[in-house]
């Protein structure tokens, strides 16, 4: 078999699956439409752009059609970032002003406009035939390469920014899921730099290697997918975490008016420690799972901002680390007693607040230097 068959192939079997998909983030009862609609989307666009072998065996020669399905690349990344807004903050919703990222997409198609699309068929042959020299094309091989870093990068601060939010206003078991949308798109972003050197070599002596690389990809960025989408979709409510709304601790100390009124706020900061404190301790309310700052705020009568420069900023811990340093704590003293030695890890890590044992070995281990089977053999 010739790799344009096993091409051909490739393609028809990615596209059935992306289809399936597809209609399956469509059709599905969840209260998260608009991520699935923009993930289903993301698909949609991959399916056109990796299309071409199929497009190729009933197209007669080079075709408006065929060029303007390849541009439906510069849609793809922008999608994948607004899906990842979407997945990480709670409170996204779709506006007019995301249409400014279809702004290279438009920027691509008008730069053919002149000597593709509005010119007659020996006309696009010779474009084609001349490809390696034709301004526009390396025109948008360069704004592709630049759109994807610009991206990528806008994509890894959103992450980093979002978790870190998370840590310092919630306790509960979601910090999971920035780690597989992180790893998600770091896979995916290895993926897009392997397909630019694909696209690199097309328009060198070495095409033929370039045609090998497509068929890794779509069977590499087809399994990737489909990772993803178990992860998440068995596991719908580890995504959308965070408000938008919040802000980062240091952004708040920045804007702390002056030294002197910080020195006015230190006793009302110790006065607001021991009143923590003491809820900590006799309220116990880190034993619920899905635990906020603004939990706390509201029981305790300390506004979110105090509350939140208090713990993450006057202690020096996430609140995240906070409230587990507490759940460890209670789940030491059922490891030590001795009435309680039949009870098992697992179901010492759900009464203390937890909801995975992966979670509850990390923060115990963390807290202590050991793992919980191990601190409870040494007593």
């Amino acid at each position: 078999m010739d790799k344009i068959n096993v091409l051909v192939i490739v393609t028809a079997v990615s596209i059935f699956i992306s289809v399936l998909l597809i209609i399956f983030l469509i059709t599905v009862k969840t209260r998260h439409k608009v991520s699935n609609g923009l993930f289903a989307v993301f698909l949609m666009i991959n399916a056109i752009d990796i299309s071409e072998p199929l497009f190729n065996m009933v197209a007669d020669g080079p075709s408006n059609l065929g060029v303007f399905k390849n541009m439906f690349v510069f849609l793809q990344i922008p999608v994948f970032y607004l899906y990842v807004l979407s997945v990480c903050y709670s409170d996204f919703k779709l506006k007019p002003k995301y249409l400014l990222h279809a702004l290279p997409f438009l920027i691509a198609n008008l730069t053919l406009l002149s000597r593709f699309y509005g010119v007659d068929t020996a006309s696009k042959i010779h474009f084609i035939e001349n490809r390696q020299s034709m301004i526009e094309l390396k025109f948008n091989h360069i704004l592709l390469h630049v759109q994807m870093i610009v991206y990528f990068v806008a994509v890894f601060r959103v992450l980093r920014k979002s978790k870190k939010l998370y840590l310092e206003n919630y306790a509960g078991k979601n910090i999971n899921s920035y780690h597989w949308l992180f790893q998600f798109t770091v896979v995916l972003s290895v993926v897009y730099a392997i397909a630019l050197l694909k696209n690199i070599l097309k328009f060198t002596d070495y095409a033929y290697i370039s045609e090998w690389i497509k068929v890794g990809l779509l069977l590499l960025s087809l399994f990737i997918i489909c990772w993803y989408l178990f992860k998440a979709l068995n596991n719908p409510e580890l995504f959308r975490n965070v408000d938008s709304k919040l802000k980062l601790v240091s952004e708040i100390v920045s804007e702390e008016k002056s030294s002197e009124d910080s020195a006015v706020h230190k006793t009302e900061y110790n006065e607001e420690l021991l009143r923590l404190k003491k809820y900590m301790a006799e309220e116990k309310p880190f034993l619920n799972s899905s635990l906020t700052i603004q939990d706390i705020s509201s029981e305790i009568e300390i506004p979110v901002r105090d509350l939140s420069l208090l713990i993450n900023h006057q202690l020096g811990q996430h609140f995240y680390d906070f409230v587990n340093t507490y759940r460890i704590e209670n789940a030491m003293n059922i490891l030590k007693d001795e009435t309680k030695s039949k009870v098992t890890i697992l179901e010492i890590l759900y009464e203390v607040g937890f909801n995975s044992k992966s979670s509850f070995n990390t923060a115990f281990k963390k807290h202590t230097g050991t793992t919980p089977t191990l601190y409870r053999k040494s007593l």
